[in-house]
């Protein structure tokens, strides 16, 4: 029995085009910080069996060509965004968490503005559920005059990446806690 509804999970899933698992799969996040000084906070091991969970210690912008950043990243498995319309997340945050879609097109294989189209969901205290569409997505203000918009291109998107929304000019303190992620 157990085989038969394991191998129909598996055909129901194969009729989806919903990307739930394995979110919490280790092989899929990790995080990455400037050379500048910023600093990752871990007390425990990123990937858990029901969450991911990070810190984030931000220095202050070192200068107009070098700045800051942390960034906790979502490779998806699949390798790209196609058929997907909807990320759900269920998260916690300090600070107000920013969801960039990791689009070829605006970083190091492409123009390098790493203007990423992006989203903000407001502080949670407490776990929050969250889902938003694609068209939710926009480029950031400080986009680059330069910086040809290409639109949002899911076959290039190859990551999702969460960062708290600490300012450049202050740096500051986040954590950071991924309970539940769905691509549909």
């Amino acid at each position: 029995m157990r085989a038969i509804s394991f191998f129909s999970g598996l055909l129901l899933a194969g009729c989806s085009s919903v990307q739930t698992l394995p979110s919490f799969d280790a092989k899929n996040w990790r995080y990455a910080t400037d050379p500048h000084g910023s600093q990752v906070i871990l007390n425990e091991p990123l990937v858990q069996e029901k969450r991911v969970k990070i810190g984030f210690d931000r220095v202050p912008r070192v200068d107009k060509q070098n700045n800051s950043w942390v960034e906790l990243i979502y490779d998806i498995p699949q390798g790209s965004l196609n058929g997907v319309s909807h990320i759900e997340v269920t998260y916690q945050s300090d600070k107000p968490l920013v969801i960039k879609l990791s689009q070829k097109e605006y970083g190091g294989a492409g123009d390098k503005s790493y203007a990423h189209y992006q989203v903000t969901l407001p502080q949670a205290t407490q776990p929050s559920t969250r889902e938003v569409t694609l068209s939710d997505f926009a480029r950031p203000d400080w986009t680059p005059n330069w910086s040809k918009d290409q639109g949002i291109v899911s076959a290039s998107i190859s990551a999702l990446y969460f960062v708290p929304d600490l300012t450049d000019k202050e740096g500051g303190n986040a954590t950071i806690t991924i309970h539940h992620l769905a691509l549909r």
